[in-house]
């Protein structure tokens, strides 16, 4: 049973906090060999999403407030462990972070760096491309925009 929560860098535990940084390590610096400064100063301004199994974290992703990463609200550091990828968990954490800047920050804006490769999965959740490709870190990215109407 895959547990979603939620929470601002403040309310996350040293435990919590350890195992995000754990995991974004594993898959964004080892699994996909690339060295890059993970701790950017944008976690304190980030909400943090992360889907648990039982104790073990199966999917993160953050949430950058406005004019962190960009004028808009992010989401940036997605991310989903190998053993459980292709089971919709990315899908599944995707559409809470998006529910949850629509609903509950009242935004109706998300900009993202996408990897390239991943067009067609964020375009799946109502993304478009706003960008050329370009390089991030030696990985190509795009910019993508989600815009919903505001519901009063």
């Amino acid at each position: 049973m895959v547990n979603i929560s939620i929470k601002k860098f403040s309310e996350l535990t040293v435990e919590e906090l350890y195992n995000i940084l754990k995991i974004r390590n594993e898959v964004f610096v080892v699994e996909q060999q690339c060295v890059y400064q993970d701790c950017d100063g944008k976690d304190q301004e980030s909400y943090h999403l992360v889907a648990m199994d039982n104790e073990r974290v199966i999917g993160y992703l953050r949430i950058p407030n406005k004019n962190v990463s960009y004028m808009e609200v992010s989401i940036g550091r997605v991310l989903v462990t190998a053993d459980v990828r292709g089971k919709g968990i990315a899908k599944d954490i995707m559409a809470n972070a998006i529910d949850f800047i629509i609903n509950e920050l009242k935004e109706n804006k998300i900009r993202i760096s996408a990897q390239s490769y991943l067009e067609e999965f964020y375009e799946s959740l109502g993304f478009i491309k706003v960008s050329k490709e370009y390089l991030e870190d030696g990985i190509p990215h795009i910019e993508m925009l989600l815009k919903r109407q505001k519901i009063n």
